[in-house]
């Protein structure tokens, strides 16, 4: 009898283990452990002293030549030594894995390991280097381009609406407040003063959960799974966002997004008209973020993603966020 058809599965650790050492001619005690079962699948691979992150990327997320331009750009950054997670070959010489799941075939990736821990909140100097990492990676990645997604406004604020009347009522407070600054933020994209943004690759989701830090102070940025083409400053928008999402006493968020945006110049400028702007952009990664858990509900973000769900993240975050900011 043939298996009922599935849209997603795990891969079993197990089997993994026994996959990886074969193919990167690992030891016998080589050991695999499922991390985080989100929009990819990750699993850190143990053998002995040395540790490595296996990526499985979800059935039909990215293509090979996407994620053959995400590890040109991290060996582009790794070669500038940049501290990054950067990815590794197998025995003959290959990034890209290909395996066949139930759901079709997968692909994946193995990266070296980050050294350090995940900290939800950490202090001014840690930020400041991580703006310094930052501003090394744009100068590297200014005026380049890869062969991925380009983040214009249509796809920033345009593509949620695609998802979100999915789970989110027309009739709600919620989604007329996401429609009105929908049209706020589109009049707000055509005044940028296009000639004062840097463009690039970007990163587009630096935030504690993507970077490891050691009691030693090295930080490690990792995960450039939703790498592409944008205005480098989305990356600072980004950030900033994340911030004042985990840090909710306000005079201790001045103080670290200030250490930040000071580390990030002490290596390059940020311009005036990309100051401005910052308040603006991290609406629209919200509204960019939305659209994915929705739209990727499928596979990973049905636990938790329904109506009162999103009300209370457009309230509590998007709202919230706009209102300090005074926009609109």
């Amino acid at each position: 009898m043939n298996p009922f058809p599935v849209i997603s599965s795990n891969l079993s650790p197990t089997h993994l283990a026994r996959f990886v050492q074969e193919k990167y001619g690992l030891s016998s005690f080589t050991s695999c452990n499922l991390l985080k079962a989100g929009i990819n699948h990750t699993y850190l691979i143990k053998d002995g002293e040395k540790r490595f992150i296996f990526r499985v990327y979800s059935f039909n997320w990215r293509s090979k030549r996407e994620i053959s331009e995400e590890i040109r750009l991290l060996n582009l950054l790794k070669a500038h030594d940049v501290s990054i997670s950067y990815p590794i070959t197998d025995k003959s010489e290959s990034y890209i894995q290909t395996m066949n799941a139930p759901e079709g075939e997968r692909l994946a990736v193995m990266f070296s390991y980050a050294e350090g821990e995940k900290l939800l909140n950490f202090d001014e100097q840690n930020h400041f280097q991580i703006g310094v990492l930052m501003a090394q990676i744009h100068q590297i990645t200014k005026n380049l381009h890869v062969k991925r997604i380009e983040y214009t406004p249509k796809v920033l604020i345009g593509s949620v609406f695609e998802y979100l009347p999915n789970f989110l009522p027309d009739d709600t407070e919620e989604m007329a407040f996401m429609k009105s600054t929908q049209a706020y933020l589109r009049d707000e994209f055509s005044k940028v003063n296009l000639e004062e943004i840097r463009k690039g690759s970007v990163h587009l989701d630096i935030w504690f959960d993507n970077l490891n830090i050691t009691k030693e102070g090295k930080i490690t940025i990792f995960d450039f799974d939703f790498c592409g083409n944008g205005w480098l400053c989305m990356d600072i928008a980004y950030y900033i966002l994340q911030l004042h999402s985990t840090e909710r006493d306000e005079t201790l968020c001045k103080l670290k997004m200030d250490s930040f945006m000071a580390g990030y110049e002490s290596i390059t400028p940020i311009s005036e008209e990309e100051k401005r702007i910052l308040p603006m952009l991290g609406i629209s990664l919200y509204f960019f973020y939305i659209g994915i858990q929705c739209q990727r509900f499928d596979n990973w973000s049905n636990t938790f993603l329904n109506e009162m769900y999103l009300k209370r993240f457009i309230n509590l975050l998007v709202k919230r966020y706009f209102d300090l900011n005074r926009l609109g």
